[in-house]
C-alpha cells in the first residue's frame, strides 16, 4: 500500500512539472466523458484547433498519451492606482496628483505561464521644500515637479496558485511577473521660495500655488544633451525594465479583480525634473505602479475554456485514479492464484499453496482434498490411491528409529538469522537444502528444529517465528512431509537468533506446529 502512494505522489509531481495532463494507457482508448476544464469534456474536439485536433484524435483512440491542450479565452484588463517615482525628491502620495491608469491583453502559455501586453498613462507629483536649494536672483528657491508618464511592456508572469491537491477550482492565484517594454516621460518643475524662517507649511502652500501655473513651467529637455529626447513624443524615451507580482480573485467564469504592484526601471535620473549634479543623491529614479483593476475574459464559451491558469491541471489526473475500474485477473481453474502464476490446473474445491499446486500436507503424492489419511507417516509411505499408507515396520522395530537416525543423519547445521529478524538469508536457504537432502534420504527419521530465549514476550514470539520459518521454509521449497517435525521454540540456553536442528531421540514425538504465543509481535 506504502509502495501505491509513493508511485502516485511522483506521478503528480511529474505532472505538475510539466503543467501538462496525465497519461492514459494507450491500450485503452478514451471512451467516457469526464470534464477537467470546469464543466468542459476532454473529448469534446470543440476545443481543439486543427494542429490540437491531430493529437487529440490519436489520443482519443488510445495512440497517445496525453490530451491535447484546449483553446482558451483571452484576458483584457483595465487598472488604476497610484504612480510616484522615487528619486531625488519627495514623492506626492496623493492619489489624486500622482495616479496612472491603463490596461492590457493576457494570454497564457500553459497553466502556468502566460505573456502579457500592458499599456500604462500617468502623472507624479513631488517637492523637495526641504532642500537642496539653489539661488535664484538671491533668493533661495526650491524644486518641485510634475511629470507625465507613458509605458508599453511586454511579460511574463508565472503562478502556481491554480495547481491545487485537495480542491479543484482556486478562487485566487498569486503571480510574479517581469518583463521589457519602452518608455517615454516629460517633467516638468517649478521653484518655491524658502529660507531658513520659513516654515513647512507654508513652503508647500507657495508649492501648490505654482502648481497651478505648472504646465506653463520649464520643460527638462536634456541633461548632459541628452540623445533621448524625442520631439515626437515631447519628452524622453528610451527601453524599460519592470518586475512585479499580484493576486486576482475570480469572481466568476468570465470576471476577476486583481490588486497588483510593480516596479519599473528606464535607466535616468531626470524622471523627477531633478539635476543630478545639484544633488548628493546620484542614484536613479524609478517608477512604484500599485494597480487595483477589473479582467475579462473575452471568447465563446462553446469554442474556448477559462485560461488556463485558473484551471487545476490535476482534475485530470484525480478523475482518471477514480475511473479506474477493478483489475480481475483470469483464473481458469479457480483456485484463487491467477493463471499468470499458476503452475496447475487443480481440480474444484482443493486448497491450493501460493504456486496454485494443490497441497499435499504429507507429501504423500496425494492431494489433501483426496487423501483419506491426511498425515500418513513416511515410513509408511508409499501410499494406495486413497492416500492411505502401509507401515513395514514390525512393533520391534520401533525403538530403534530414534538410535538409528542419529547415527544416519549425523551432525545438523544450525540456522542464523540477522538480530530481530525473520528473514532466511541465501547462505541459510542452501543450508537447509543440505539438511532437507538428508531428511528425504532417510524417510523414518525425526528432527526437532529449536529455537531459543523466553526471557521477555518479544523473544517468545521471535523463538516461535525462527523455528516456524525453518519449518515452513524445508515443507514449502524443499517438499518434506511436515510430519518429519517437531517444534521446539523458547527453550534456554541457547543465540536468540540461532536455531538448531538435531535427529530426534528414541521415543521423542512433540507436535509439528503450535500456536504464535504472541501473534500481535509476530514478524513475517
Amino acid at each position: 500500500m506504502t509502495s501505491k502512494k509513493y508511485q502516485l505522489l511522483a506521478g503528480l509531481s511529474c505532472l505538475v512539472a510539466s503543467t501538462g495532463f496525465a497519461q492514459v494507457s494507450p491500450s485503452h482508448p478514451y471512451t467516457a466523458p469526464h470534464p477537467v476544464y470546469g464543466t468542459v469534456s476532454v473529448t469534446d474536439s470543440n476545443y481543439y484547433n486543427s494542429k490540437q485536433l491531430a493529437q487529440h484524435n490519436e489520443f482519443m483512440v488510445g495512440n497517445y498519451d496525453y490530451p491535447a491542450k484546449p483553446k482558451d479565452m483571452w484576458e483584457l484588463g483595465v487598472k488604476v492606482g497610484s504612480l510616484t517615482i522615487n528619486g531625488d525628491a519627495s514623492a506626492d502620495f496623493n492619489p489624486l496628483r500622482s495616479f496612472g491608469f491603463g490596461g492590457h491583453l493576457r494570454k497564457s502559455l500553459g497553466h502556468v505561464l502566460s505573456l502579457r501586453l500592458e499599456y500604462l498613462y500617468g502623472k507624479s507629483e513631488g517637492q523637495a521644500w526641504q532642500g537642496p536649494a539653489e539661488m535664484v536672483d538671491g533668493v533661495t528657491r526650491v524644486a518641485n515637479y510634475r511629470t507625465t508618464s507613458q509605458d508599453l511592456s511586454l511579460q511574463l508572469l508565472a503562478n502556481v496558485g491554480n495547481i491545487r491537491f485537495y480542491k479543484g477550482q482556486t478562487g485566487a492565484t498569486i503571480y510574479v511577473l517581469g518583463g521589457f517594454g519602452v518608455g517615454t516621460w516629460s517633467a516638468r518643475y517649478v521653484n518655491g521660495l524658502t529660507s531658513a524662517e520659513t516654515e513647512r507649511k507654508d513652503i508647500l502652500k507657495d508649492l501648490r500655488e505654482q502648481y497651478k501655473d505648472i504646465e506653463k513651467a520649464d520643460m527638462i529637455k536634456h541633461v548632459g544633451d541628452n540623445p533621448r529626447w524625442s520631439k515626437t513624443f515631447a519628452g524622453y524615451i528610451s527601453p524599460s525594465a519592470t518586475v512585479g507580482a499580484g493576486i486576482a480573485f475570480r469572481l466568476s467564469s468570465r470576471v476577476n479583480l486583481a490588486l497588483e504592484d510593480r516596479f519599473i526601471f528606464n535607466g535616468s535620473d531626470v524622471n523627477d525634473a531633478s539635476f543630478p549634479a545639484l544633488h548628493a543623491n546620484q542614484d536613479k529614479d524609478f517608477y512604484n505602479y500599485a494597480t487595483i483593476g477589473l479582467n475579462f475574459n473575452l471568447g465563446s464559451k462553446s469554442k474556448r475554456v477559462e485560461p488556463l491558469y485558473w484551471l487545476n491541471p490535476l482534475n485530470y489526473a484525480y478523475g482518471e485514479l477514480r475511473r479506474v475500474p477493478e483489475i480481475i485477473l483470469p483464473d481458469a481453474d479457480g483456485d484463487g492464484v491467477t493463471d499468470q502464476f499458476d503452475q496447475e490446473q487443480t481440480p474444484a474445491g482443493c486448497p491450493v499453496d501460493t504456486h496454485g499446486v494443490s497441497r499435499d500436507t504429507d507429501g504423500d503424492g496425494v492431494p489433501d482434498c483426496k487423501d483419506k489419511e491426511l498425515v500418513t507417516p513416511t515410513y509408511c509411505q508409499p501410499v494406495d490411491a486413497d492416500g492411505v499408507g502401509k507401515c513395514p515396520c514390525p512393533e520391534d522395530c520401533k525403538g530403534t528409529i530414534g538410535t538409528e537416525c542419529a547415527a544416519l543423519l549425523g551432525a545438523l547445521p544450525s540456522i542464523h538469522f540477522e538480530a530481530n529478524s525473520n528473514k532466511l538469508s541465501d547462505d541459510a536457504a542452501g543450508t537447509l537444502a543440505t539438511v532437507a537432502s538428508k531428511l528425504k534420504a532417510n524417510p523414518n527419521c525425526k528432527v526437532v528444529v529449536v529455537g531459543y530465549c523466553a526471557a521477555t514476550k518479544r523473544q517468545q514470539q521471535l523463538s516461535w517465528d525462527h523455528v516456524n520459518k525453518v519449518i515452513s521454509h524445508l515443507v514449502e521449497n524443499e517438499g518434506v512431509g511436515s510430519d518429519r517435525f517437531i517444534f521446539s521454540s523458547g527453550q534456554e540456553g541457547g543465540d536468540c537468533d540461532v536455531v538448531d536442528i538435531r535427529a530426534a531421540a528414541m521415543g521423542e514425538d512433540g507436535p509439528n506446529t503450535v500456536a504464535p504465543p504472541h501473534p500481535n509481535l509476530r514478524k513475517n
